[in-house]
């Protein structure tokens, strides 16, 4: 089993029946920076935000920023297809990988993709972004850099409610305004994040929004007029510019914390649905209204732009029963989003906590044919075993 730095939501790095576990994070060299091309070659261990930081003084970053970029790996990226804040403009890791170095099941190495535009035959590369380690073990990655852009803007938009928030989002993008950035937090995110990082966020209001948009300054303007006049038709509460970098840094590390913020106040599940916007307010309220028949509390902090849900379950650890309740809030909040048209991962994976989930998402056949292609790759099922497919019904490792 491939292990990065551990940080996996899913269980994806948690090591199952009789495994040999092969920690990737000692093999932290930044191996090529080529600016002329726009790529950056890495080994499997290094940290997400290194790679921004080798390139930051040559103007450039790389885009994907999950929250736990400072400690996750560019290996685990891959495995998971992981996103962040900003993947509304430029995408998840699929979107910004070029190529890998893989080793196979049986110690063969392959190469797949590298810095031209595209590559002939399947697209390989793309079948082993979001494979969970479950095709080879990537040793290597090769990444696209991005250039920075002139300036960029946080903007705080307050709301009465978090349907009215989730509206807004929806049409905001539905009219064509793409920004940087739109994460969502409730209330109680708000107050947890503001306690911590005291960013600076209004504590008079139901949801938050938290827009960026980059560019010059006259370009900032435009796209921010166009964003608050949707805002305003959805009834807007407050709207707070940042004024400073350093109340932009505030304001994202209130964000980028909230899942360590939330870990000081209670034990908590943090579930990874994505849904089409048009149904983000109604999965907002109905995911208030499943974990409240079980007697828990939530925290909603996730990426709104493209729906990719993060509630946060509170329940007590030491109490089984409470934890039971916990578990099974998650998979109704995932079977809802599925049943609203999206999906059970946006950027987590499915490891082993939404494995038995999969029959929810894909019919038999659909799993039988993904099975198929693990199977070519590694047909003893040697690599990580026991995640993503149902137990029942797939071939005995």
């Amino acid at each position: 089993m491939p292990r990065g730095a551990g940080t996996s939501l899913s269980g994806g790095a948690i090591p199952q029946e009789d495994a040999v576990v092969i920690g990737l994070s000692k093999m932290s060299r930044i191996l090529d920076i080529d600016l002329f091309n726009r790529a950056a070659t890495v080994q499997a261990g290094v940290t997400n935000l290194n790679i921004s930081e080798a390139v930051s003084a040559d103007g450039f970053f790389y885009a994907p920023d999950p929250s736990s970029q400072l400690a996750c790996t560019i290996g685990g990226n891959i495995g998971m297809n992981s996103g962040g804040a900003h993947c509304l403009k430029y995408g998840v890791t699929t979107n910004n990988l070029l190529g890998v170095k893989m080793v196979l099941f049986d110690g063969t190495v392959i190469e797949l993709g590298g810095k031209a535009l595209d590559s002939v035959g399947y697209d390989l590369l793309g079948l082993v972004c979001g494979s969970e380690g479950q095709l080879g073990i990537v040793t290597e990655a090769t990444v696209r850099l991005i250039a920075k852009p002139e300036g960029a803007r946080p903007v705080l938009f307050g709301f009465a409610s978090s349907e009215a928030a989730g509206a807004c989002v929806a049409d905001v993008i539905g009219s064509g305004i793409i920004p940087v950035a739109i994460e969502f937090m409730d209330k109680p995110a708000i107050e947890i994040c503001e306690a911590f990082a005291h960013a600076g966020y209004p504590l008079d209001v139901e949801a938050l929004l938290i827009v960026e948009v980059e560019g010059s300054e006259p370009e900032m303007d435009a796209t921010l007029a166009g964003i608050v006049a949707v805002a305003r038709r959805h009834g807007v509460a407050t709207i707070k510019e940042c004024q400073s970098a350093m109340e932009a840094a505030a304001i994202w590390k209130g964000r980028k914390s909230a899942f360590g913020a939330t870990g000081r106040i209670a034990d908590y599940i943090c579930m990874d649905g994505t849904v089409p916007l048009s149904q983000l307010s109604h999965v907002l309220r109905r995911t208030g209204e499943i974990v409240a028949s079980y007697g828990l509390r939530v925290a909603n902090v996730f990426h709104a732009g493209d729906g990719n849900m993060h509630p946060l379950i509170l329940y007590n650890i030491n109490d089984p029963e409470d934890a039971a309740r916990a578990e099974a809030a998650g998979n109704d909040i995932l079977k809802l989003c599925v049943d609203a048209g999206g999906c059970l991962t946006g950027e987590h994976g499915v490891g082993i906590e939404k494995r038995d989930l999969m029959l929810h998402q894909y019919n038999r056949i659909d799993l039988d044919q993904q099975m198929a292609a693990r199977a070519a790759f590694d047909p003893q099922w040697i690599l990580n075993p026991s995640k993503v497919f149902p137990l029942e019904g797939r071939p005995a490792a």
